[in-house]
């Protein structure tokens, strides 16, 4: 299996084993791989794109820019993810996708999709249930945003990433990198830095969770997770 496919494999696999067939047709999609600074664009709002692409290594988020200029950050996407796959579909951008750290994404044509799907529609309802995953996430953080406090709202954040993350072989499920800055949580909770900080030393101070550089460990999983309201399976994940 090519480097560039190991991750979505493992995603794909984690609800439904894939026949030698779908590797091997994964396996012959035509990918041109790309290396991501912080900041560098998957794609802008406003574009219309002719090319899927999956993230390999690294953090990207989708994102769009108020009126007032400020950025609201609507999901972070790891290893195994396409987070642009929706551009299969709609003809323009109403989102941009940027890379968070250094990440490597790999670049499909839309045409070889669309051919996967038609060669094999079990694997094209694969990746439509991915979508519409991706399409829960942003609902329960509309529902944080609008009616969690702040402290409720980086908790679930939080659960959610390092869940997604061991999922992905990334993390124990305790200590797990996380590369978001403040500024970062604040634009993805709607939050100001000042209250971000804040809310972060609550949590510590509550005995949930401590940092380090870039990665947090998770001390108390039941007591984070219920302040955050937290129920994974939206996430559609495989019990444990």
């Amino acid at each position: 299996m090519q480097q560039p496919f190991v991750p979505l494999v493992r995603k794909l696999e984690q609800l439904q084993a894939l026949t030698a067939a779908q590797r091997e047709v994964l396996q012959k999609l035509p990918v041109t791989v790309r290396e991501l600074a912080p900041g560098d664009h998957v794609v802008h709002e406003g574009d219309k794109p002719k090319l899927v692409c999956m993230v390999v290594a690294g953090v990207t988020y989708r994102y769009t820019i108020v009126g007032s200029g400020k950025r609201q950050i609507m999901a972070f996407y790891i290893p195994g993810d396409i987070p642009d796959l929706s551009s299969l579909f709609i003809e323009q951008m109403d989102h941009s996708v940027a890379a968070l750290v250094p990440s490597t994404i790999a670049a499909i044509p839309h045409g070889a999709m669309r051919r996967l799907f038609e060669q094999d529609p079990l694997l094209g309802e694969m990746f439509w249930r991915e979508t519409l995953i991706d399409a829960a996430i942003i609902r329960r953080w509309l529902a944080s945003v609008g009616r969690r406090t702040a402290s409720a709202c980086l908790a679930h954040i939080i659960c959610e990433f390092v869940t997604r993350m061991r999922a992905a072989g990334l993390s124990d499920g305790v200590t797990c990198d996380f590369p978001m800055t403040q500024t970062d949580l604040g634009d993805a909770a709607g939050l100001s830095t000042v209250h971000v900080n804040r809310t972060l030393r609550d949590l510590r101070d509550r005995g949930l969770v401590t940092w380090g550089p870039r990665s947090v460990t998770i001390h108390d999983w039941a007591g984070l997770a219920a302040l955050g309201e937290f129920d994974p399976s939206y996430l559609q994940l495989p019990r444990r």
